[in-house]
């Protein structure tokens, strides 16, 4: 194939060199690319699993674990505390989180999903007189945060995993009942902060969206990342901040070249117990807000424009998960006066001027995806992430690594905040973060082939 054998090793001694650069970047660029996780325009809060911090032990179909109240760090400022909603899946610790609607997390086909709501709003931590709470359960005996966190947990899963489960201590259980039966369905709280689209296109000389904002913060800071470019309101006044129900739009000066620009939301506020936060890049437990300190939270769209006199195609893509048709919807706007080709996922669509186009690229529960769509004048978009849409045991049919033995109780749940468990005692390291040193090791292992074979044809040519 190569003609000579020379050449052949040298070919073969710069492609392990490659493959080993290759698989090196891979593993410097995961976390860069678990950051897209579906191009999510929901915004909102990322945080980190920060460990367990209040809980109990129950009894899940026979297996000894522990149930309760985990903690979570906020990117950028705050604390959130939450619950399991994904009772067979293993934490994965320090794992990053993000929030989410229901419709794209375990909960979206889930009819029980308002009795968890209730729960929350109702029970430890955010009713905190344990007193009052254990009044209302009808409980005598004594009665602890930990009975009140695992009675909270136990409830819990019996409608988000629809499971047998049950605490071993008789206060919390006793709450456990009392939440179960008294549960009523409360609808989905609002999003911390949320944008109706995470991607806008037209020319320059044109105001481009709009894009409407919604949130619960008082005050919103708007700001655009691009020379020249502004973010304005319908009647083209200058936006600074901006409220629920707010209109973005950006002002694209006619001179302008064609290019793109970002406009971001900040605010801080108390997060809507009942949020739900799936794991951005690995499988995680999928975990429920049930107390919120005042948070940082963000969301941003791209605006793409084409130049004034141009013609053709201007286009601009965005993604989001899809739970319910079990894949990625991918939406590509046309603002040309030309109809594009675009290529998604290996299949080639046709964007109509002025129009656009909605696929749903289909993805396996719990596999990681990346999704390229690319079309003339630069669209080029690579979307990456995991598609976490239901329970482990509605995903595999039977209950996972979450379960241990019952002399080794695993941690789903919650941990008492006055023996100081962390993160590393209690959550299990499984999924992405035990594969890293591996995919690493290999690596290596595939740059040092490379370089021996150079230095040993090196030689030989010397000689």
């Amino acid at each position: 194939m190569f003609g000579i054998r020379r050449r052949a090793t040298t070919r073969l001694s710069a492609a392990l060199l490659v493959a080993g650069l290759t698989a090196g970047a891979a593993v410097a660029t995961v976390g860069t690319a678990a950051a897209e996780d579906g191009h999510n325009p929901a915004g909102g809060v990322t945080a980190t699993l920060d460990g367990l911090s209040v809980y109990g032990d129950a009894v899940l179909e026979g297996k000894k674990i522990s149930a309760g109240l985990f903690q979570m760090k906020v990117e950028g400022g705050g604390t959130l505390q939450s619950y399991c909603i994904d009772a067979h899946t293993p934490t994965v610790s320090e794992a990053r989180y993000q929030e989410v609607s229901w419709d794209q997390s375990s909960l979206h086909d889930n009819s029980d999903a308002g009795r968890i709501h209730w729960i929350l709003k109702n029970s430890y931590p955010q009713v905190q007189d344990l007193n009052k709470l254990a009044q209302a359960a009808g409980i005598q005996g004594d009665f602890t945060e930990k009975d009140a966190a695992a009675g909270t947990q136990v409830a819990i899963w019996r409608y988000s995993d629809h499971v047998k489960a049950q605490a071993l201590d008789a206060e919390a259980e006793q709450l456990a009942d009392y939440l179960e039966k008294a549960a009523q369905d409360v609808a989905e709280p609002t999003a911390s902060l949320s944008l109706s689209t995470a991607a806008v296109s037209g020319k320059a000389g044109e105001k481009l969206g709009p894009v409407t904002v919604s949130t619960n913060a008082a005050s919103v800071s708007v700001t655009a990342a691009g020379e020249g470019v502004k973010v304005v309101d319908a009647s083209g006044n200058p936006v600074t901040t901006a409220a629920n129900g707010t209109e973005l739009y950006l002002d694209v000066p006619a001179s302008a070249a064609a290019g793109t620009a970002q406009v971001s939301l900040e605010a801080s506020l108390d997060l809507s117990v009942g949020r739900a936060f799936t794991g951005i890049g690995v499988k995680t437990q999928t975990q429920i807000l049930a107390g919120s300190s005042k948070s940082n939270v963000k969301a941003s769209f791209t605006a793409t424009w084409g130049e004034k006199e141009h013609t053709g195609p201007v286009l601009a893509a965005e993604a989001v998960k899809n739970c319910s048709k079990g894949g990625l919807d991918i939406k590509v706007t046309n603002s040309g006066d030309e109809a594009g080709e675009v290529t998604i996922g290996g299949k080639k669509h046709t964007v109509a001027a002025g129009q656009d186009l909605t696929v749903t690229y289909p993805v396996k529960e719990d596999t990681a995806y990346s999704v390229q769509v690319s079309g003339p004048n630069g669209l080029d978009e690579t979307f990456t992430g995991i598609l976490d849409c239901r329970t482990a045991e509605e995903s595999t049919g039977g209950s996972t690594g979450s379960e241990q033995p019952t002399s080794q109780p695993s941690a789903a749940g919650g941990h008492d905040d006055t023996t100081g468990g962390t993160a590393g005692d209690d959550l299990a390291a499984t999924g992405g973060s035990s594969a890293t040193p591996v995919i690493a090791g290999i690596a290596v292992a595939l740059v040092a082939a490379g370089g021996i074979t150079i230095f040993f044809l090196r030689k030989r040519k010397t000689t």
